[in-house]
């Protein structure tokens, strides 16, 4: 049966299988570069960029989703209740309180980010502390901080960022073939053509690879997140209502990220819910009606 640290120890493993990944594409792509162009420097460029993002995006990739979610750091006097609720929950779990954020967005949603129970932040739009009431904000931090105990947010993080700079390499490769950079007039034009075609391939497929990343945080992660946040509340019906509350708001979040989108509790771009098999697949949430269920046929 899986149980907390084997939660943990998986997405531990998942994320420096992302970063592997991330080193050996962008390598690869590196070692292209550099025979197109006739120079070694290239690789050695590739290979020290590569190791960069992976050491930048492991540090600070929090810092950089939460700039870009507009996110600001809030004190205890300045939304007391909000602060209260977040400490009690971390007091019964014996977990280090993270760093509070809020998002001035009347669209209602919330995540968490950071590498572990020491350096996490969880951020709330000011649009959520309007409309739940108090056992509902309950659920969604315990939601939260279920994401941090387990590490899911180590895995979600990093994804952001490194998925954002195999954009910029692709892009790089797609601009540099079509400029005809590196070409002589003693060289043949196939070696061009193929780094043309393989830059319009990465350009293609980088939108799909991001997508197939961010479902490395698979949907059943929400599920567990869902039902270990409900246990800590010890009131599943909490955390259902504001689901619930939080789907029915009609308009999307304004500054709404494909890149973060499956950070937050609950997708922030408005779309059907009743979808078929196949939309599922490349669901970064599970449809809102089966958390719900799940959440309101757990015992009490």
């Amino acid at each position: 049966m899986a149980t907390l640290y084997t939660q943990q120890s998986t997405n531990i493993q998942k994320t420096w299988g992302l970063m592997a990944g991330f080193l050996v594409l962008v390598i690869f792509i590196g070692w292209f570069a550099s025979i197109y162009f006739r120079n070694q420097s290239i690789l050695y460029f590739f290979v020290l960029f590569s190791l960069g993002m992976n050491f930048f995006s492991y540090w600070y990739s929090d810092k950089i989703v939460l700039k870009i979610s507009g996110a600001v750091p809030v004190t205890k006097e300045q939304y007391r209740d909000l602060w209260n609720t977040l400490e009690n929950l971390c007091i019964s779990v014996g977990t280090p309180m993270p760093k509070l954020y809020v998002i001035p967005e009347q669209a209602p949603n919330a995540f968490a980010t950071g590498r572990d129970e020491h350096h996490a932040a969880i951020a709330v739009t000011t649009g959520l502390l309007t409309i739940l009431d108090k056992t509902e904000l309950e659920g969604v931090l315990a939601h939260e901080l279920s994401h941090i105990r387990n590490r899911d947010i180590l895995v979600m993080t990093i994804v952001v960022v490194l998925v954002g700079f195999i954009t910029i390499v692709s892009d790089f490769m797609l601009r540099s073939a079509m400029w005809g950079g590196g070409r002589d007039n003693n060289r043949d034009g196939r070696l061009q053509m193929i780094l043309l075609l393989a830059g319009i391939v990465l350009a293609i497929l980088t939108p799909i690879f991001a997508t197939i990343i961010q479902l490395a945080v698979s949907r059943k992660r929400e599920f567990l997140a869902d039902a270990s946040g409900a246990l800590l509340t010890r009131y599943p019906e909490g955390l259902a209502n504001a689901l619930r509350k939080i789907s029915a708001y009609p308009a999307e979040m304004a500054k709404a990220n494909h890149a973060t989108a499956h950070m937050y509790i609950s997708n922030p771009f408005k779309g059907k819910h009743n979808v078929g098999f196949m939309a599922k697949l490349f669901l970064t949430h599970p449809p809102v009606e089966e958390r719900i269920a799940a959440l309101l046929s757990m015992p009490q």
